[in-house]
């Protein structure tokens, strides 16, 4: 689409250039580090974000940068596909977190990234400041490394070559030989660990959901603090998760 097309309203094609830029690795801009990656001036952009902002389409967060508002997610629900993921995943999601006593998530990859479309949290366990519609980055996250690791070899492939794998703890994953190694054991055991490669203290166990081709669709993840996480607890931690993924591919049946 080009700006200069005849018809086309040119504030809304800026504003939809500007939140494209939301689809790379990053979940937080500044007004000047959006205005020289968009190539709009800082008067341009910051009314842009300012009018987004009363939509609530993006938002400020604590370091006054922008992030996604909840508006754009409210909107994507009406994908009925999602929809109905966020609808069927909601019961199974409380019970883990019953069971479990941490939080769990439960998202899909979204242009590269893992979009949480549902969230439940236990009393007792781990606040963790994640949001319903948010994004995570895939290859420090154990639900992000489920659905990279049952992607396609070319989808993979696209993924390294466009996202930068930054460090964020000693524990990350930095190394694309390395993360494809990891990727391949995930597939082959069908579950993944983030051990504090995102965060120090966090720790979190996913899973994969299929439909009725045997294609991943969705993951389930548990996150809680590293003082509480236990090896020999895997297993059990396993077979509550699966339970619960079950569930929602019995639901699930009708979509590919």
């Amino acid at each position: 689409m080009k700006e200069g097309s005849k018809d086309l309203n040119l504030s809304v094609i800026k504003a939809f250039k500007l939140l494209d830029v939301y689809l790379t690795e990053k979940q937080e801009w500044g007004v000047r580090e959006l205005a020289k990656k968009t190539g709009y001036n800082k008067t341009t952009t910051y009314r842009l974000l300012s009018t987004l902002e009363s939509l609530d389409i993006v938002q400020k967060n604590d370091d006054d940068k922008y992030i996604l508002g909840l508006k754009l997610f409210e909107l994507g629900n009406l994908v009925p596909v999602y929809k109905s993921l966020r609808n069927y995943s909601r019961t199974a999601l409380d019970t883990i977190a019953k069971e479990i006593k941490e939080t769990v998530h439960f998202g899909v990859l979204s242009n590269n990234q893992v979009l949480y479309l549902n969230k439940a949290e236990s009393a007792l366990g781990l606040k963790v400041s994640t949001q319903i519609g948010s994004y995570q980055h895939a290859y420090c996250t154990a639900i992000g490394k489920v659905l990279l690791a049952f992607s396609s070899a070319d989808k993979i492939s696209d993924y390294l070559k466009n996202v930068k794998l930054e460090a964020f703890t000693s524990n990350t994953i930095t190394n694309s030989k390395a993360l494809l190694i990891e990727l391949e054991q995930i597939k082959e055991r069908a579950y993944a660990l983030d051990m504090e490669e995102l965060e120090l203290g966090l720790i979190c166990i996913a899973i994969p959901v299929f439909n009725k081709n045997k294609e991943v669709i969705a993951s389930i993840s548990v996150a809680g603090p590293s003082s509480r996480f236990k090896a020999e607890n895997v297993q059990s931690y396993l077979s509550i998760i699966k339970k619960g993924a079950f569930e929602i591919e019995a639901h699930l049946r009708d979509y590919k």
